[in-house]
């Protein structure tokens, strides 16, 4: 196995964080550009108000539950040369590796059609390459280590899928719930559990109160109820210490929001006309938005529409019952393309993820795809990057049709890859026997049969059918799994 062993990755990537935080002590104390996120400023802000008994939204732009905060208490703490302040980001890179771990974890586990047929348990080795692709990638280490808690969260997310995978539903909600009162838009994930914990058994009735019955199970009324119990109390909680305030800035503020710096979204350009038009001295000069309000609502309100429209509907209809991690995927991914607001952090919500859907993933089976996806989608993002930098350090008006076509084009390729996880996920439901393009050759009597399924290798031993016609599929390791003839 040589270097490919849990201890050594994780060592390893214990290490690789180390050295990104140490460097970033040295930039941030020599050099002009700061190496830590504005963000980790807000945080230890906000942490630094709890610590003298205020509300951490006294603290402008601090738009998170105050639990953040409280984690961030000890940045406050005098000492150790003020190595204390840096608390937070060695939490956020511990959590990314937390993350980590779990992705290993369920990737070890039943993977293919989780929940409805036997299937197979990774390798040691094909587990840690895949779960390396969110372990030792430097752009999340780079975000975690400036102080960015994206990877807090996606060590709850992961927790979650783990639960979900291992048929915890008590432990899902409650996963589900922290992360939904973190931050909101892990609430796109429900259906999906939902429809997951269905019961194998068909309905006893085609009639209305018996499907009713069956599908409220056990596990999902338990998950509900858990998911339910965790959001709503953290919330009382939080009500009870900081009122509405608390509302305002970790949920309402998120409908109306117009950020529109280092934003992706092609609502960006939109966004900056309204913040202009929000900031002008001269309320009589009518602006675009101005001029639109008086027949729509305004943009920022509407742009959740065809968003959660298929983040959180059409996609847990269509595919949440063939491959569950898989699909959270596609749905955060459908969440942050189409997100009013996109910026490079939001990216891991969708990259903790990755790993799960890759051993299924035609971008690994055709290795030229997937070469092409991940240049379109670096590429997209330099594009995107040269025309924001003539914009906002320059002075240069770069709105139409630079910066608009560029967020276009950002928009287009994440299109274009969702496409193919939606199509991969929906192969996995069809139940292709042996496998996509898979061939098995069986020798006289008993013999074994090697071919690639899903884009990992299958194993299977058959054994020849009394009068020597058939055979029974008498164990595979494959994505399906599922017990078969072969004529």
């Amino acid at each position: 196995m040589g270097f490919w062993r849990l201890s050594y990755i994780l060592i390893l990537s214990s290490l690789l964080r180390l050295g990104f935080l140490i460097y970033g002590l040295v930039q941030d104390k020599y050099s002009a550009v700061k190496y830590t996120d504005i963000d980790y400023l807000v945080f230890t802000d906000a942490a630094r108000y709890i610590s003298y008994g205020q509300s951490p939204y006294l603290r402008e732009t601090y738009r998170y539950t105050p639990l953040l905060a409280w984690i961030l208490l000890p940045t406050t703490w005098q000492g150790l040369e003020g190595a204390w302040f840096s608390f937070g980001k060695v939490i956020f890179a511990a959590a990314d590796i937390v993350a980590g771990w779990l992705l290993y974890l369920v990737l070890r586990m039943e993977s293919g059609r989780i929940g409805r047929e036997k299937s197979q348990h990774m390798t040691e080795e094909q587990a840690l390459k895949y779960a390396s692709v969110w372990l030792l990638n430097p752009m999340v280490i780079t975000i975690s280590t400036r102080g960015s808690s994206e990877g807090l969260l996606g060590a709850m997310v992961v927790a979650m899928v783990w639960a979900a995978m291992s048929r915890r539903p008590a432990l899902t909600g409650f996963f589900l719930g922290l992360g939904v009162h973190f931050k909101i838009y892990p609430f796109i994930y429900a259906p999906s559990l939902l429809l997951f914990f269905s019961s194998t058994a068909h309905p006893p009735s085609t009639a209305f109160s018996a499907r009713t019955r069956h599908f409220l199970n056990r596990d999902r009324i338990i998950l509900t109820i858990t998911a339910s119990l965790t959001f709503t109390s953290l919330n009382w909680a939080m009500y009870a210490l900081y009122g509405f305030p608390f509302i305002q800035h970790t949920f309402l503020h998120h409908l109306t929001r117009i950020d529109h710096r280092h934003n992706f979204s092609p609502y960006n350009t939109l966004l900056y006309a309204s913040s202009a038009a929000s900031h002008s001295p001269n309320p009589t000069v009518p602006s675009t938005p101005t001029l639109l309000s008086t027949q729509l609502p305004p943009l920022e309100s509407l742009a959740f529409l065809p968003q959660l429209s298929l983040s959180a509907v059409l996609l847990p209809l269509i595919l949440s019952t063939q491959h569950l991690p898989s699909t959270l995927l596609a749905q955060t991914w459908a969440f942050v393309a189409l997100n009013k607001v996109c910026t490079s952090q939001y990216f891991l919500w969708y990259l903790v993820l990755l790993p799960l859907y890759l051993p299924y993933s035609r971008f690994v089976r055709r290795s030229w795809l997937g070469l092409a996806a991940l240049g379109l989608w670096v590429g997209a993002q330099g594009v995107w990057l040269g025309e924001g930098f003539r914009l906002e350090f320059l002075g240069e008006s770069r709105f139409v049709p630079g910066l608009w076509a560029a967020g276009l084009g950002f928009l287009a390729v994440n299109m274009w890859v969702l496409g193919g996880v939606v199509g991969d996920v929906g192969v996995m439901g069809m139940g292709m026997g042996m496998g996509m393009g898979m061939e098995v050759e069986v020798e006289r009597g008993k013999g074994k049969g090697k071919g690639m399924g899903m884009g990992m290798e299958v194993e299977v031993e058959v054994e020849r059918g009394k009068g020597g016609e058939g055979g029974e599929i008498k164990d595979r390791v494959g994505t399906s799994g599922e017990k078969g003839e072969i004529g």
